[in-house]
């Protein structure tokens, strides 16, 4: 399983919010996540996709289409990927492992 960061920066916006963006690929997101291919969890700077690889590629193609759909002219998204293969882990796990280490050293 593999965990992308993704941001979705519209350009050309009528104004300095894209809140509106952001809750369509929120809804999007929550359409593929109804289907059973991806988990996610929206942060207030980025959101996190997990899931099998070729259809986190899927979703970040389809959010990425979203502002063009709504007229917008430009597009500008930056993904990170991490793909661990010698492990399954899901984003939650990660997170506890850290906060394992910050409670009791890791032990």
């Amino acid at each position: 399983m593999a965990i992308v960061d993704v941001v979705v920066i519209p350009v050309g916006t009528e104004g300095p919010s894209v809140s509106k963006y952001i809750a369509e690929i929120q809804t999007k997101l929550k359409e593929y996540k109804a289907q059973g291919k991806i988990d996610y969890q929206l942060t207030p700077m980025n959101t996190l996709i997990e899931g099998d690889l070729k259809d986190l590629f899927e979703v970040v193609q389809a959010i990425h289409e979203l502002p063009f759909d709504k007229g917008l002219s430009r597009v500008c998204t930056n993904i990170r990927i991490d793909d661990r293969r010698d492990k399954s882990r899901n984003m939650n796990e990660k997170v506890k492992a850290v906060e394992k280490y910050l409670n009791d050293g890791g032990n």
